[in-house]
């Protein structure tokens, strides 16, 4: 039988854990009310810009997928895919939803890109690979989920799938700014580049060990809370440096 302070120090550990769950649920909130704001923003001020409406839809993706993430990741996990059974599930479907609209978020983010730095059949090249990159997607998590293969619906494959559009980002503003010195090929780059700073940041935080020690110390700070903070500056970037620049390429 377990000693009471025994009993105490696992009430203890979760009564952290529901709090930091809590705390985690809060930093997913408040990115994705803020994703949300800045595409409803985008959507206002779109005045017949396809590039300003399809950047709208890529946040309010990206806001959605954030508040989906943190309910079954964080806030209510447990509720979600424990409560009730002798095994826990490993994948809820609002994970799920959460992984389809962050991959359709960048689909649409490079439709954005697509009509503000392209023209002709480069444009519609990347038109129809967003296009067909969401459906394979769709149908590759389906295939995870029903099979299931758990890689098929995994946060890697989520990177791998996107990273070829966010490459793309890099190649076609640069060049763009290398050639034309545009000052919304220089914002794009810079949108793009802090995505990639933040993204870096979180995986190096998340091999550095620093969570663990922390938490030995009664403190949690972890990768997910660097990432929070790098996606509210880039939002908060978004609104005010990149959204009154952005507007359609002239064919």
């Amino acid at each position: 039988m377990a000693s009471n302070s025994a009993i105490r120090r696992i009430q203890d550990r979760f009564a952290k854990y529901y709090f930091y769950s809590a705390k985690h649920f809060d930093h997913c909130v408040l990115p994705g009310i803020l994703a949300i704001a800045v595409g409803l923003y985008f959507l206002k001020i779109r005045a017949g810009q396809l590039s300003r409406f399809w950047w709208g839809i890529a946040l309010l993706l990206w806001g959605i997928g954030a508040l989906l993430a943190g309910t079954s990741y964080e806030a209510f996990s447990y509720a979600i895919k424990c409560a009730g059974r002798e095994t826990c599930l490993w994948t809820s479907w609002w994970e799920i939803l959460y992984l389809l609209a962050s991959v359709w978020s960048i689909d649409a983010m490079m439709l954005a890109v697509a009509y503000s730095s392209t023209t002709g059949k480069l444009r519609k090249a990347l038109s129809v690979y967003s296009v067909i990159n969401a459906i394979i997607y769709f149908i590759i998590v389906m295939i995870g989920v029903f099979i299931p293969v758990k890689f098929l619906i995994s946060f890697e494959l989520l990177l791998v799938v996107s990273a070829p559009g966010i490459i793309a980002f890099f190649v076609i503003n640069g060049w763009r700014y290398f050639k034309f010195k545009q000052s919304l090929d220089l914002t794009l780059l810079g949108t793009w580049i802090w995505l990639g700073v933040t993204i870096a940041a979180y995986f190096l935080y998340l091999i550095s060990g620093n969570t663990t020690s922390l938490w030995a110390k009664g403190m949690w700070f972890s990768e997910n809370d660097v990432l929070h903070i790098g996606l509210i500056i880039w939002m908060l970037y978004i609104a005010f440096v990149l959204a009154p620049k952005v507007k359609d390429n002239p064919k």
